[in-house]
C-alpha cells in the first residue's frame, strides 16, 4: 500500500478522542499520531532517530491514554476472566500486573493485555487495540454472571527511559523506586493517590501512572516536566525501532485473531494446568502437544535501510512461502535492518536464509536466535 500520510489530514470526530494530556502533547510539538482504541496516540515529536536516542539515554513522558482499562468487579469477576485468560485468575497476587493473552473458545488471540489485580473481586484489564470489552460483556450477559464491567475514566501516562526512576522519585517519593517489575501500588501526589506500576512498552525501564480522573491529567504532566528539566525530560511515544529491536509485539500488527499464543511466543504466560475454567483449555492443550505451525521470529535484513513495514512482506525459500515480515526498520544502534516475522515451521531455525519481498525490491533475510535487545 502506498504511503498516503503526506496527503491525509485527520478530521475531528467524537469517535476519535484526545487524552487528558493532549494540551501538553500539542505544546511539546507532536508531529504525527495514530488511532488506537478510538483515541489519538502520539507517534513522533522530533525526527525518528532523535526520539529513539532520547528514549535510550534520557527520560520521556508518553501519552498512552489509549491503553484503555476494562474494569471488572463483583462476586463472579474471577470466574468471568478465567473463561478467556488461560491461567488461574483467583490465585493471582493482589498488587501485581500479569501479561496474559486473552483467547476465544478456539484458542485464538483476542488481545494481549495486562491484568491488574486490585482486590480479590476487582480487576483492571489494560487492553491493546481492540474492543475486548464487548467480548467480556457478551460472556457476562450470556451466562448471567454477577459482575460489573465498564471503562473507567483512567488514563495511563508512561514515564520511560534510563532516568525514569530519578524523575519518579522526585514527584512520588523514594518508595516508588522500590516497586518490583510488574508490581504496582498507590503513591501520593497533589493530595491524591495514583496507581503506579513498574511497567511499560519499552526495554529502557520505566513506570506507568494510571491517572484516575481526566481533570488531573495536565497537573501531573506539568509536574513531571518541571521536575525533570535537568534530566532533559521530554515527550515521547512507543518507539517503533526500539520495540522491533526488543521484540515487543503489537496486537493487530505482529499478532492477529488468526494466531494462537504458541505461534506468538506467548506460551510461557499460560498455565493450562490451573486454567480449568478456560473455554479454550482443550484446544490449547492440543496445540501445545502438537506444536505450532509457525512462530514469531527475529530477522535481520541485508542491504540499505528499509522503510518501516506498513503491510506484511512475503518471505520465501526457493520460491516456497516461508512466512511474512510484520514489522521492520533500520536500527541505528545495530547499524542494520531489524525485523519481526511470523515464520513457518520448516524455516524458523536460526541462521536460515530467506528472501523477503520489499515494496520495491527483494533482499536476503536471516532468522536470528533471539531479538536484538
Amino acid at each position: 500500500m502506498a504511503n498516503l500520510a503526506p496527503f491525509l489530514k485527520l478530521s475531528p470526530s467524537p469517535r476519535v478522542r484526545t487524552s487528558p494530556f493532549w494540551p501538553g502533547v500539542v505544546d511539546a510539538g507532536v508531529v504525527s499520531c495514530s488511532v488506537y482504541n478510538h483515541m489519538l496516540l502520539p507517534t513522533q515529536y522530533r525526527s525518528p532517530e532523535e526520539d529513539y536516542r532520547h528514549l535510550k539515554t534520557r527520560v520521556q513522558l508518553w501519552d498512552v491514554s489509549c491503553e484503555r482499562q476494562v474494569a471488572v468487579s463483583g462476586r463472579d469477576a474471577a470466574d468471568l476472566l478465567s473463561l478467556f485468560f488461560p491461567r488461574s485468575i483467583e490465585t493471582m497476587v493482589t498488587g501485581r500486573c500479569y501479561y496474559v493473552p486473552a483467547v476465544d473458545q478456539f484458542g485464538r488471540v483476542l488481545n494481549d493485555p495486562l491484568i491488574l489485580k486490585l482486590a480479590s473481586d476487582s480487576y483492571w484489564v489494560s487492553i491493546a487495540d481492540s474492543d475486548l470489552i464487548l467480548w467480556i460483556k457478551g460472556l457476562s450477559a450470556g451466562l448471567g454472571l454477577d459482575v460489573d464491567i465498564h471503562e473507567p475514566d483512567v488514563s495511563p501516562l508512561a514515564v520511560q527511559g534510563p532516568l525514569s526512576a530519578r524523575l519518579m522519585e522526585r514527584v512520588f517519593g523514594p518508595e516508588v523506586v522500590r516497586l518490583r517489575f510488574f508490581g504496582f501500588d498507590r503513591f501520593g501526589f497533589d493530595h491524591r493517590d495514583y496507581l503506579v506500576s513498574r511497567s511499560g512498552y519499552s526495554r529502557q525501564g520505566g513506570y506507568e501512572i494510571y491517572v484516575d480522573g481526566s481533570e488531573n491529567g495536565m497537573t501531573l504532566w506539568r509536574a513531571l516536566m518541571d521536575a525533570g528539566h535537568d534530566l532533559d525530560v521530554g515527550p515521547g511515544s512507543p518507539n517503533y525501532t526500539e520495540r522491533v529491536e526488543a521484540g515487543l509485539l503489537s496486537f493487530g500488527g505482529d499478532i492477529s485473531s488468526k494466531n494462537n499464543p504458541y505461534e506468538c511466543g506467548l506460551g510461557k504466560y499460560l498455565d493450562l494446568e490451573n486454567a480449568d475454567r478456560c473455554l479454550a483449555l482443550e484446544p490449547l492443550k492440543r496445540i501445545r502437544e502438537q506444536g505450532p505451525e509457525r512462530m514469531i521470529r527475529s530477522l535481520s535484513i541485508s542491504g540499505p535501510p528499509v522503510p518501516n513495514c506498513q503491510d506484511p512482506w512475503r518471505l520465501s525459500k526457493n520460491g516456497e512461502f516461508a512466512g511474512k515480515v510484520t514489522a521492520a526498520t533500520w536500527s541505528w544502534d545495530h547499524n542494520q535492518n531489524v525485523a519481526i516475522a511470523m515464520v513457518e515451521a520448516p524455516y524458523w531455525d536460526a541462521e536460515t536464509c530467506l528472501e523477503v519481498e520489499l515494496p520495491d525490491a527483494t533482499a536476503e533475510a536471516t532468522v536470528r536466535s533471539g531479538f536484538f535487545s
